[in-house]
């Protein structure tokens, strides 16, 4: 069944070609995880990197498809064009300009668009002048540096590489979305973190053969990853139906509306935006901290926020369900809503437009949002 679709998928030309299309750019993003910055000691860095995978540059380096840690070229990733389009979200929420655009309809989207590439140069180019400053400090036991030749050089040649890195990788991402199968952003963080699954595999396969598990704890591993999957995409699919009537009107001879329809409202409005930015605030602690490993407070403080301590989870499942109900507060605004609807004669049954529908709106988010944050 699975193999027949696939087969007919290649059979529709257009369909072919924006597939093939959409590797061949997958493909040099891959590529340039591996071209590395000039003036590294790829040795050092690598044995450097061994200390710090619990950490928050751990963390970016997953999400980086394992560049960060190689202090390659696209080392910073996407992840300063995801700060930048969430920083523009959070200002279309405050400020009246950015509104005024987001209601302008694609002339406003494209504008927004360009000044969130705008922001994404500026904080891809920040965060390298960071990360700079951050290999410079690198240093082994046996005296080594992973800059061999640090300074202004340095820095700026790590500036210009990673940040024209992130915007060619913007870039890539949106012919994805213009001549592939779409989604170019989110295929480009999946391929960077399942391109550490092969190695995943063969280490699994090692402490198999090594007996360190056995045969029933893999196959319970595998049957838990596959319930865990399932049980994702259907609370992905999953929406809340409104019913929602339309008003008729009559236009000369003709008649509009009068129609029954609904409007999904997705139970993980959020996505998986979340555990990232919950597990980017846990990692905090622990890369600050891991600078006083000399002060026995610290120390404490340490093994509170490591994965092995209650505090960890209790305090990770609070920033869950926080910035759950934070993001979807940015995507989904009730009050947008429900002045749209009331703009296309749109009502829902027993309740009245305007005001009355948007707390209306609101409170089944707020009610289907918590189950989604708990799972």
């Amino acid at each position: 069944m699975i193999i027949d679709t696939f087969r007919n998928v290649f059979k529709i030309g257009e369909l072919r070609k924006r597939i093939l299309f959409t590797l061949l750019i997958l493909g040099i993003e891959r590529i340039g995880t591996h071209i590395i910055t000039p003036g590294i000691d790829t040795a050092a860095l690598a044995e450097g990197f061994k200390n710090l995978q619990g950490t928050l540059f751990g963390l970016y380096d997953l999400f980086a498809g394992g560049a960060f840690s190689k202090a390659a070229v696209f080392g910073l990733g996407i992840m300063p064009y995801i700060s930048a389009s969430i920083i523009i979200q959070l200002l279309g929420a405050v400020i009246p300009f950015f509104q005024k655009l987001q209601k302008e309809g694609e002339e406003g989207r494209k504008k927004i668009m360009q000044y969130t590439r705008y922001g994404t140069l500026i904080i891809s180019a920040m965060q390298a002048y960071g990360v700079g400053l951050f290999l410079q400090t690198i240093r082994l036991a046996d005296g080594r540096l992973a800059v061999p030749d640090p300074g202004i050089g340095f820095l700026l040649l790590t500036m210009i590489s990673m940040a024209s890195g992130t915007m060619l990788i913007m870039w890539l991402g949106e012919q994805i979305d213009d001549r592939g199968i779409g989604n170019g952003i989110s295929l480009i963080i999946f391929i960077g973190i399942i391109a550490r699954f092969p190695e995943a595999v063969i280490d699994e396969y090692q402490q198999f053969s090594i007996g360190e598990r056995g045969l029933l704890a893999e196959i319970i591993l595998m049957a838990l990853a596959l319930a865990i999957i399932y049980f994702v995409v259907l609370l992905t699919q999953g929406t809340r139906k409104i019913p929602v009537q339309y008003a008729k009107r009559v236009i000369g001879r003709k008649v509009y509306g009068g129609v029954n329809t609904h409007f999904p409202m997705r139970v993980n409005t959020a996505g998986v935006m979340p555990i990232i930015f919950a597990q980017a605030i846990m990692f905090v602690p622990t890369t600050v901290l891991t600078f006083f490993s000399e002060n026995e407070f610290m120390m404490t403080l340490q093994q509170w926020f490591s994965m092995e301590h209650w505090f960890y989870w209790f305090f990770y499942g609070i920033m869950i369900v926080f910035f759950t109900y934070f993001y979807t507060a940015i995507a989904l605004n009730p009050v947008d809503v429900a002045d749209n609807l009331k703009k296309q004669g749109g009502f829902i049954p027993g309740v009245r437009p305007g005001k009355k529908t948007a707390e209306y709106l609101d409170n089944i988010l707020t009610r289907i949002t918590l189950p989604s944050s708990f799972f």
